[in-house]
């Protein structure tokens, strides 16, 4: 399965300016709907974990999926609030392969008033066989929404 790279405009200046480690391991936006995201970090000398093998560091894939997940949650709200990750687990399963990039897929699937509930999953070359899962909750900024409540009593 291959991924075409683009970047919608809404979400990826969004991404880059609020989370710096996400330009820093070069994470772009393969593609965006209603509470799922696909992003794509590409493959890099300088972020290879085993240089005998050749493979991107585990903490790369953490990363972005985590990154993903979050992602996934600010497509599923109607309006931009700020969150933060509450859980996150990981299941590595497999390196990535030597020299390839890693996306990953996330989709938030049910959106409480405080949490955001999300799975993820980072694959190399086909989505059926992943590097890594994730399970991750987000709590969502429910302070902001009370205070712009409270100003328009």
């Amino acid at each position: 399965m291959t991924d075409q790279i683009s970047n919608p405009p809404g979400l990826l200046p969004h991404m880059m300016i609020m989370a710096p480690h996400a330009s820093a391991l070069g994470m772009t936006v393969a593609s965006v709907e209603t509470a799922e995201v696909v992003l794509h970090v590409p493959f890099r000398s300088d972020l290879v974990g085993d240089p005998e093998r050749g493979v991107i560091a585990g903490g790369v894939v953490t990363a972005l999926l985590d990154h993903a997940c979050g992602q996934a949650v600010m497509a599923a709200l109607k309006d931009y609030q700020t969150i933060a990750t509450l859980d996150l687990r990981i299941d590595y399963m497999r390196s990535a392969e030597p020299g390839l990039g890693v996306f990953c897929h996330a989709h938030c699937y049910k959106v409480t008033r405080s949490v955001a509930f999300v799975r993820g999953q980072a694959y190399d070359r086909d989505r059926g066989d992943p590097v890594a899962t994730a399970q991750a909750a987000f709590m969502l900024n429910t302070s902001a929404r009370r205070s712009s409540k409270a100003t328009a009593i």
